[in-house]
C-alpha cells in the first residue's frame, strides 16, 4: 500500500480494516482482539466513537516480522 493517499499528498497514518484487508490481513475483529491480547498483532487506537484503526508503522513493521521470521525458518 501507497504511504501516499489522494488526499493532497497527505502521508497515512492509520490502517483501517478496509485497508488491512487490501494488505491480505483478512482476520476477524475477534481474532484481532485475541491476537491484540496475547501480543501477537499491533494494539487498535479508537479514532472514534465506532471506528478504530491501527498505527501504519507498527502493522508495517510486525508484518515485515512475520516475514522475516517465515525466511529464517527455510
Amino acid at each position: 500500500m501507497k504511504d501516499q493517499s489522494n488526499d493532497g499528498g497527505v502521508r497515512r497514518r492509520f490502517y483501517t480494516r478496509e485497508h488491512l484487508r487490501r494488505l491480505g490481513v483478512t482476520q476477524s475483529a475477534s481474532t484481532l482482539l485475541r491476537l491484540e491480547a496475547a501480543g501477537r498483532w499491533p494494539k487498535r487506537v479508537r479514532i472514534g466513537d465506532h471506528s478504530v484503526a491501527w498505527i501504519k508503522d507498527e502493522v508495517d513493521a510486525h508484518l515485515d516480522a512475520l516475514a522475516a521470521e517465515r525466511e529464517a525458518v527455510r
